[in-house]
């Protein structure tokens, strides 16, 4: 009796507890009542006559225009799976398998999606192709019949998201491609095959996991797509579901649970995908490679004619990559007058995009010259836009540790019970928001959440006023955890069980061997998750949109917002400042990617290599200073 007493007070013990009642209140607290709460609000409602009436909504679903909605998103992810997949596979055979000039550089451009992206990526598209965009004006004094409205809609939204999702393929598809056996290129090029023989009947069905893998992801993209729809102006599944979680009753018929309809259609597209993706997974696939794999050699064209059109199109997607990026560098560094009229000025150079404030004088009806004190701010001199990026940096930073956190503690516990079924039901309530599209979580939140009468919250109506904040940090956990445990479990793989065994027998407690041998194994894995989700949290539009509140005002809402406000007085250079704040996002985004997938992907020998020559360099450079001093001492 008093060696059970003892082991149940051990500190790790009591760590396991605290842990599994914390899982369990976030679980069922913060992931399944929410959601099945919204599910049953569908059927809750009441017809014209005051009567409860369960398929009242789905009534008026089939009767009206909702379903115009769940099409158009539909058409747009099919869409998407198309030319992302051509853009993206012909990006990546471009960058490393076929014999281009200059690939190094072409790579840099077509991975620029990766450092920004969501409402960031979409205004820069706008500041080119807009009805007042640079290029657009640009045809419209040339070609006078030109429509200065074409980019919007179904096609701009298409167009913006191609490019836009390529990033996943030079992330995962550039790797499957470099991890293909040479020596199976080369036998089939002795037998006689050209390139694109090979390329079709050898290179591209050893690539069709990784497509299909792609391929859902896009299609799931299209299907959740938010910001760019909202900014285009295409009637799309998730801006209709913000739109309605805003309306009232007064406005409109059953506006809250013909949301919660849309949010339970997306789930229900979403749990399909990801189970035939998981069903395709199991299946295996595998490849026959030799057993002494040759590194993959590109491929050279030898049609000319071939050869010629592969670089001219090469180097089109990379203007088309490329000119969002350069032009709203150069125009962050432009003035008000430049870029309301979007045509550079040499004589305009300034930072005050960046930092400080102007006045900004005009001349109004009658003639007489007005002045508007500070109307002219910077990034960094704009309260609003401060307040965005101090609140946004806070709120991601939290969710991004905390998600790590979690799944931290619960990869041990399941390493630990990984032959027991509490292990399993953890992963699988783990991996569980990932089912549910981010809108469906974050409108039950609001929804849920919403009033006084949830008694594990305290009875405090979370969506009230600064209390919205928690409530989008927890929605930015959840979110999150299912990528987090895909990459920390794998590291997880990389500990050494007679590490742990040693640890057990020098005495050591299970907190104790965590925290001394596991934690630093498996810690620049867990930094690397922190970053990418903190980087994808920084600039997210989605949910803090579906949250909006006076009180929650994200980054992504500033800039979203800045269009609007640059017809106002009192913000003239909100299109500077939305230059200056997409440059400023790309050097954030740039960083992290470059601490994660730089540094952080040096093995252990590159590493010391690296630490070596900086204290080579640091020591050569005290080492000569001090020489100097010693000999001006001795001169003097």
């Amino acid at each position: 009796m008093s060696q059970s007493l003892d082991r149940r007070l051990r500190p790790d013990f009591i760590v396991r507890m605290i842990g599994l009642v914390f899982f369990i209140y976030l679980f069922f607290g913060f992931m399944l009542l929410p959601c099945l709460n919204t599910l049953t609000s569908i059927f809750r409602e009441k017809n014209a006559a005051g009567e409860a009436d369960p398929f009242a909504v789905i009534r008026f679903f089939l009767a009206g225009t909702m379903g115009r909605y769940v099409w158009n998103s539909l058409k747009l992810a099919v869409c998407l799976v198309i030319t992302v997949n051509v853009v993206g596979i012909s990006l990546v055979l471009l960058t490393e398998y076929f014999d281009i000039k200059g690939a190094k550089i072409l790579r840099v451009g077509y991975m620029t999606t990766m450092i920004y992206s969501g409402v960031a990526l979409v205004t820069g598209y706008m500041f080119l192709y807009a009805g007042d965009g640079m290029i657009t004006s640009v045809l419209k004094d040339r070609f006078p019949d030109f429509n200065a409205s074409w980019f919007s809609g179904f096609n701009a939204v298409l167009f913006t998201m191609t490019f836009a999702c390529t990033s996943n393929h030079m992330l995962f598809l550039r790797n499957a491609i470099r991890n293909i056996d040479y020596n199976t290129v080369e036998a089939a090029r002795n037998m006689g095959a050209n390139p694109f023989k090979v390329l079709w009947k050898v290179v591209l069905p050893t690539l069709i996991p990784t497509l299909f893998s792609l391929t859902v992801m896009t299609f799931i993209t299209g299907l959740c797509a938010m910001s760019a729809p909202t900014l285009l102006g295409y009637d799309s599944i998730n801006p209709e579901i913000v739109r309605l979680a805003g309306s009232s009753v007064a406005d409109e018929s059953f506006p809250q649970a013909r949301a919660a309809l849309l949010s339970i259609i997306l789930a229900m597209f979403t749990i399909v995908l990801l189970t035939v993706l998981s069903a395709y997974e199991r299946k295996g696939h595998y490849l026959s490679v030799s057993k002494t794999k040759a590194k993959l050699q590109k491929q050279k064209i030898n049609n000319p004619v071939a050869n010629v059109l592969a670089h001219i199109y090469a180097y089109i997607l990379f203007i088309i990559y490329m000119t969002p990026v350069v032009m709203i560098i150069v125009f962050s560094f432009q003035n008000h007058s430049a870029i309301r009229g979007k045509k550079l000025d040499m004589n305009g150079w300034t930072i005050i995009n960046y930092i400080g404030k102007q006045d900004y004088s005009y001349t109004n009806d009658r003639g007489k010259v007005k002045t508007v004190a500070g109307a002219i701010s910077g990034v960094f001199s704009n309260e609003k836009t401060l307040g965005g990026i101090k609140l946004s940096f806070l709120m991601s930073a939290i969710a991004a540790a905390l998600a790590c956190v979690i799944v931290v503690v619960a990869c041990n516990y399941m390493f630990k019970k990984k032959n027991k079924g509490t292990g399993v039901v953890l992963e699988y309530a783990l991996l569980f928001p990932w089912l549910l599209p981010t809108i469906l979580i974050c409108y039950s939140y609001r929804i849920y959440f919403n009033s006084n009468a949830v008694w594990y919250v305290g009875n405090q109506n979370l969506y009230f006023k600064e209390n919205v904040r928690f409530l989008i940090i927890m929605a930015y956990t959840v979110t999150k955890l299912p990528f987090s445990l895909r990459m920390i479990k794998a590291s997880f793989y990389a500990i050494d069980e007679e590490l742990q065994d040693a640890a057990k027998n020098l005495g050591a407690s299970g907190l104790r061997t965590f925290l001394k041998v596991k934690l630093p194994i498996i810690l620049p894995s867990v930094l690397a998750v922190f970053a990418l989700n903190f980087n994808a949290l920084f600039t997210e539009y989605d949910m803090s949109a579906t949250f909006q509140s006076p009180q929650a005002i994200s980054y992504a809402m500033v800039i979203q917002g800045m269009t609007a406000d640059a017809t106002r007085g009192a913000n003239m250079n909100a299109l500077g400042r939305r230059c200056a704040s997409t440059v400023f996002i790309m050097i954030v985004s740039g960083i992290i990617l470059y601490l994660v997938y730089g540094v952080g992907a040096r093995d252990l020998g590159e590493r010391l290599e690296h630490r070596r020559k900086r204290r080579e360099l640091w020591a050569r450079l005290t080492g000569e200073s001090r020489k100097e001093k010693a000999a001006e001492v001795r001169d003097a």
